[in-house]
């Protein structure tokens, strides 16, 4: 029997650290080593008995099984049930208690286990540092990411608004002079101004990255006039509001995904009105990479077409950042999901995400896969965001009364159509615009509170793929566009992450 025990000491007090921890299935948010995870049954995640099945970067899987869990004494105790990696009868046990002198968090992680005979220095090593000594480095870093900029926002708010708003703020952007290639996008020096009535001035800690942004970019869609910043998602601190601003203070965590475009920036000013506090327990990063993505997944699934049990949903770009969650969240809601991709590695993605069935290019088309799937029925709905390469197959794949919603248009749009067609099978198509359905105050609130509620029940995980620094933003364009993304990318203002280290 190997055993193997480490602890640590946090700068940061109990409830701060015990709230990250005692989400059993969070881990893949915060653990280096950890590169997405689920809970088996429908289980809450910190209900004992429940089970998560993760995955680790190396591609090894496991699943371990809550054993324990005290709010009292701040500790849970959890056993492996299976596991790619020789852990025979594993049995972990994470507790914290309070240090009395200082507001801090003492740490012990331990476990004992067995494993073949020869590789128990190797193993025990590999639990105490890759997984015990990373998780405490993750942690702290996570707890204390904010402090520097926090601690700013609140020495602001307990000066004078008069004082507080009397300079602009200095930061860095990506703009462009002129629409083209990711060769277009270069670092500049920006000002964000005081805010007047109604409005909100951000340091902002991480952006999303999403699709739109290179059309944006490329002058696809017309939004962005040169010179101009990019981007219409992120996350950050408030630095102080203007008169008539009720719903957010300074030093409070907000975010936003909305236009105007201008979010590919380090320090912002904007129109209060879209802009909304994230909760306690949704991380920066975490909210970067799922607000927009998720915002859309929400009216997709029970606004533009309401999934419900039994559904057939075929979801093209499963492995994407909005295609993954679609998956997650169509199959919590009990439809059959069928992804559709471009390569077994992402068709691994989207099985990991909830696909029942994938379908590949292959000799046959994707309609034929689909009838056969279907046993000729088809799919009842279709989310589609390639757009002109696709949307003939989605026609011909769809069931009788389907719903094909077009919301994205990847390989060029769709160009002028011949309805008539369509009347063979009754079909409807959609074509929704993410600002039709955000564009008040209670539209946004409707949404994001059932996509916060989501990812509380693990019903979603957002998964960040790739992050960037801000001045990296063309790779990470480059990267979009080649398709060689899984999940959501993200860039951190380059400032922010100085403050971090």
């Amino acid at each position: 029997m190997v055993s193997v025990r480490r602890s640590t000491v946090i700068d940061a007090p109990i409830e701060a650290v015990w709230e990250i921890l005692r989400d059993f299935n969070g881990h893949d948010r915060w653990h280096p080593a950890v590169r997405r995870s689920h809970l088996d049954g429908g289980k809450r995640t910190d209900q004992v008995s429940a089970v998560r099945n993760f995955e680790l970067t190396e591609g090894e899987h496991l699943r371990e099984q809550l054993l324990s869990m005290s709010d009292e004494d701040h500790s849970f105790r959890y056993s492996m049930v299976e596991s790619d990696i020789p852990l025979q009868n594993y049995i972990a046990e994470v507790s914290l208690k309070p240090v009395t002198d200082g507001n801090c968090t003492f740490w012990s992680w331990s476990s004992r286990f067995e494993t073949p005979k020869g590789r128990e220095q190797e193993l025990a090593k590999l639990v105490a540092e890759v997984v015990y000594e990373a998780g405490f480095e993750a942690v702290r870093s996570r707890v204390t990411a904010r402090q520097p900029f926090a601690q700013q926002a609140l020495q602001s708010s307990s000066t004078s608004a008069a004082i507080a708003n009397e300079a602009a703020l200095s930061g860095m952007a990506i703009g462009i002079d002129r629409h083209g290639g990711p060769e277009e996008m270069r670092p500049i020096e920006v000002t964000a101004a005081p805010p007047g009535p109604g409005e909100v001035r951000l340091r902002q800690t991480a952006i999303g990255v999403n699709y739109i942004d290179v059309y944006c970019r490329s002058g696809y869609f017309d939004l962005l006039t040169p010179l101009g910043v990019p981007g219409m998602e992120a996350v950050g601190l408030v630095e102080s509001v203007g008169e008539g601003v009720r719903h957010l203070s300074p030093g409070q965590r907000a975010g936003y995904a909305c236009p105007p475009v201008g979010a590919y920036a380090s320090v912002r000013t904007m129109s209060a009105a879209l802009v909304f506090p994230i909760p306690d327990d949704i991380d920066d990063i975490t909210a970067a990479a799922g607000l927009l993505k998720g915002m859309a997944a929400e009216f997709l699934l029970h606004r533009v077409h309401q999934v419900k049990k039994g559904d057939v949903v075929l979801i093209y770009a499963p492995a994407g950042g909005v295609g993954r969650i679609l998956c997650q969240w169509a199959n919590n809601l009990g439809a059959t999901v069928i992804g559709a991709t471009s390569s077994e590695e992402k068709a691994r993605a989207a099985r990991d995400a909830g696909a029942h069935h994938v379908v590949l290019p292959t000799d046959r088309s994707l309609e034929e896969q689909v009838m056969e799937i279907t046993k000729e029925h088809g799919a009842d709905v279709i989310f589609d965001a390639v757009g002109k390469d696709s949307f003939d197959h989605s026609v011909a794949a769809l069931a009788t009364c389907g719903h094909l919603i077009s919301f994205g248009q990847a390989s060029g749009d769709i160009g002028k159509r011949d309805i008539s067609s369509l009347a063979s099978k009754s079909v409807t198509i959609s074509r929704p615009n993410f600002g039709h359905y955000t564009d008040t105050p209670q539209k946004i609130a409707a949404i994001t509170d059932r996509l916060f509620e989501a990812i509380r029940r693990h019903v979603i995980t957002v998964d960040v793929g790739r992050q960037y620094p801000l001045s990296r933003a063309a790779d990470a364009h480059r990267a979009l566009e080649a398709r060689e993304t899984t999940g959501s990318s993200i860039l951190i203002p380059d400032d922010y992450q100085k403050g971090q280290k």
